[in-house]
């Protein structure tokens, strides 16, 4: 028996509502209760692009996985489980700068003080937070003395992460309000956690089975062949999509195109901001044969299972 293994890429989540900034306002900011990305949306883009080609990856046999005679064939079988997350990890970031490594570190640890003293407030409990020591740098700047420009230390940066771990989906507004009264605007990401995934992945397995044994009785009677036990499986790939991954982004603008004059070069451009929508792009029925629990109006956890069986066909 030949397994997969699928990839298990990890998770995160957070809302991402823009108003777009063209001549004149053309949207009203919309505030969105269910998705959750955080700002870890700015560097990526193709989510579901990217699950949709891993999932057309999985489906394909290499050279080693097929059947050793020509009596044999295959059936496979390929399920989506969409899940709803148990519990949530949302990750703020906060930077201060300082003359010294001292001054930058007071700063910061005020800041991280009075977002920890409002959770308190929010029944956050202290064992539900944890203040992580990112990066140290120095600044450097420049000073001029005549015509020269000499570079020298000017300071310090110090950067640190604070995690909240909490399982009420809504309290993550609360959250954001919190931070920003103690001046932390940086939301980083909001992980997803599914506490038992071998449950899922259970479930995964007797649907894809089932799937697999429909299929045969439909081979069976419209083919006119009769398959002979036991099956053998020949590939289990499974695969976690998290919702950090699936969100995707377009900007809704549209600019009037001009002649290019040529005393273009005279002229300094100045273009206006256009905000970027985010929204969350999950995988839908497409390629597969079951989806479990199909209708998505949140961020879920998307869990796939591909199975292919190899049954001896009797002639």
């Amino acid at each position: 028996m030949k397994t997969g293994t699928g990839k298990r890429p990890r998770d995160r989540h957070v809302s991402k509502c823009s108003a777009l900034v063209l001549t004149c306002i053309m949207l009203a900011p919309v505030h969105c209760w269910a998705q959750t990305s955080g700002n870890i949306g700015y560097g990526q883009n193709g989510g579901k692009a990217k699950a949709e080609q891993n999932e057309r990856n999985q489906r394909t046999l290499t050279p080693q996985d097929l059947p050793p005679t020509d009596n044999s064939m295959f059936v496979d079988a390929d399920v989506l489980m969409n899940v709803k997350a148990d519990e949530f990890v949302a990750v703020f970031g906060l930077a201060e700068e300082g003359a010294t490594v001292e001054e930058a570190n007071q700063k910061t640890d005020a800041k991280v003080k009075g977002f920890t003293d409002a959770l308190k407030a929010l029944h956050v409990r202290e064992s539900d937070l944890f203040v992580d020591f990112i990066t140290q740098p120095k600044i450097y700047g420049y000073e001029i003395e005549e015509n020269i420009a000499r570079e020298k230390l000017t300071g310090f940066e110090l950067k640190k992460n604070v995690s909240v771990h909490y399982t009420d989906r809504d309290l993550l507004d609360k959250l954001v309000l919190a931070a920003a009264k103690a001046q932390i605007y940086d939301l980083i990401k909001v992980d997803y956690v599914v506490k038992d995934i071998n449950a899922v992945q259970d479930k995964l397995m007797v649907e894809a089975s089932a799937v697999v044994q429909q299929k045969v009785a439909r081979y069976e009677k419209l083919l006119g062949i009769k398959v002979e036990p036991p099956a053998q499986v020949y590939a289990e790939r499974p695969a976690i999509y998290y919702p950090t991954q699936l969100y995707d982004s377009y900007t809704a603008a549209e600019s009037e195109s001009i002649a290019r004059p040529a005393n273009l070069q005279k002229y300094t451009i100045q273009q206006a901001r256009k905000g970027k929508t985010f929204f969350f792009n999950a995988l839908d029925g497409n390629g597969f044969d079951k989806v479990i629990n199909p209708v998505v109006i949140e961020p879920v956890v998307q869990f796939t299972l591909y199975l292919k069986v190899k049954y001896e066909v009797v002639r």
